[in-house]
């Protein structure tokens, strides 16, 4: 039988795998959009996105960019198939991360 120990171990490296997916994702996502949609890069501070003083309500306009699927809009097939993919995969990461946190805790 498996322990319990391996189950949440397994969870814990699944997750973090998708996490570091979710932020190379990101990361393309920004620089694509420098070219793609420049008033977006800068509103969203594209070039200090991942520094420690990077402006939290930029970040989130990113967000919130992402959330109400604005990018549909866009002209750019190859940005819009990158938002999708970085929406996809922050839902992943949030559902994995829920999962994992309620199973350390019941196991």
């Amino acid at each position: 039988m498996i322990s319990g120990d391996t189950i949440l171990f397994a969870l814990m490296l699944v997750t973090l795998i998708n996490m570091a997916r979710y932020l190379t994702a990101l990361r393309s996502l920004i620089y694509i959009m420098r070219e793609a949609h420049p008033l977006l890069y800068q509103q969203v501070d594209g070039g200090g996105f991942f520094t420690t003083h990077g402006n939290m309500t930029k970040q989130v306009k990113l967000f919130s960019y992402l959330k109400t699927k604005e990018y549909h809009h866009h002209h750019d097939p190859v940005f819009t198939s990158k938002c999708s993919r970085v929406r996809q995969l922050f839902i992943l990461c949030s559902t994995l991360l829920l999962v994992t946190l309620f199973a350390s805790f019941i196991l």
